[in-house]
């Protein structure tokens, strides 16, 4: 019988924020983004301090938004040299433990502990170390969970941050999975969860009831995903070697778009998200491609490869408002929009195989 997993999600709290206050004492205890300034066009927030989220800032809100909701917020531009060299630290750390490794991003990563190279044999002990390790030597903090499989080590990470430690044993996943709402599920998002309530389904226990076939009937290959995962079934392994694909970003509306500069006003928002996090990961590719919803649910994707790879905002914006009027949008009822780079470089893709970024997932901001 195949040993039982251990695995371990590790979440950096706040992180590009938190850097930025761990470097600079003026900082600290205030509320600060970090992210595009409220003056400039199309700036989002890349990352909000505990301070700030206090206000209801979020990661992803257009920054004047958020210079509304708090006047006294500070504004740092992003540094992500600073946090790549902080991130690889974290990693060092990791690799104290286990080499199965699987970064999502510069701040969070799985790792799988069933074997583990120092012969603890408790993940919660390791997490424990890890955690302890990061605030010793680094002076910042992580939130963690732990539990037999990634999902679930997931949604364990996420409870009570910051600087806290989850741990969901196998006897009792299925129970936490039935009382969670399912806007906590990884992967929903606003749209889907508002979907889900319409039809009556508010916890996983809803979800539970239903079949299979009607949950990829209502959500495509997602549906087989909540089936299983609500009755704590994840055979996911953690992967520490995966190339990147492509990077990408989209957003629903929560109306219908019918003008072509509300449109291009969202390209903007999108595009600045993108680049986020292209330059995250060090990436540049020559496709650019647009994705379109209409009100009916039709979906389309319409691309352009270009001479030389890029990853600043102005270039991809352009691209992708170009692409976008090739398809007359004016007055046609659009639900969502969407932009992602692929085609990348051979230096970058190489560059990081070995950091297990994959990022080819549409991700809602």
């Amino acid at each position: 019988m195949p040993k039982q997993r251990k695995i371990i999600h590790i979440d950096m709290d706040a992180f590009y924020a938190s850097v930025e206050q761990r470097d600079n004492p003026e900082y600290r205890g205030k509320p600060l983004v970090v992210g595009g300034m409220p003056q400039g066009r199309g700036g989002v927030v890349a990352a909000a301090s505990y301070e700030a989220r206090k206000f209801g800032i979020r990661s992803a809100m257009p920054s004047k938004r958020a210079a509304a909701l708090c006047p006294e917020l500070i504004f740092v531009y992003p540094r992500f040299p600073a946090y790549k060299a902080v991130s690889q630290k974290i990693r060092e750390i990791f690799h104290r433990h286990t080499d199965l490794i699987e970064p999502l991003s510069l701040d969070e990563a799985y790792l799988d502990v069933t074997e583990d190279k120092q012969g603890i044999g408790s993940a919660i002990e390791i997490a424990r170390q890890i955690k302890q390790a990061i605030k010793d030597e680094l002076h910042l903090t992580a939130s963690a969970g732990v539990s037999v499989n990634k999902f679930v080590a997931k949604i364990a990470s996420d409870l009570n941050k910051p600087d806290r430690l989850a741990f969901i044993g196998p006897s009792h996943i299925e129970e936490f999975m039935e009382k969670l709402p399912v806007e906590k599920f990884y992967g929903v998002g606003k749209v889907t969860a508002d979907k889900m309530k319409n039809m009556g389904l508010h916890t996983g226990a809803d979800l539970k009831k239903m079949q299979e076939d009607d949950l990829v009937k209502y959500f495509g290959k997602a549906g087989r995903f909540y089936y299983n995962i609500v009755r704590g079934i994840d055979e996911r392994p953690v992967e520490p070697e995966r190339e990147t694909k492509s990077v990408a970003a989209e957003d629903t509306f929560a109306y219908d778009l019918v003008s072509t500069d509300e449109m291009n006003d969202e390209l903007d928002k999108i595009a600045a998200l993108v680049t986020d996090r292209l330059q995250r990961y060090n990436l540049r590719g020559r496709t650019v491609t647009v994705k379109i919803k209409y009100h009916d649910f039709k979906q389309i994707t319409r691309s352009r490869s270009l001479s030389n790879p890029v990853c600043d905002r102005d270039t991809i914006a352009i691209v992708a408002k170009e692409l976008l009027l090739a398809t007359e949008p004016e007055g046609q009822k659009t639900r969502l929009l969407g932009i992602s780079i692929s085609n990348f470089n051979d230096l970058a893709v190489s560059s990081t195989k070995n950091s297990s970024q994959q990022l080819n997932l549409w991700s809602e901001p």
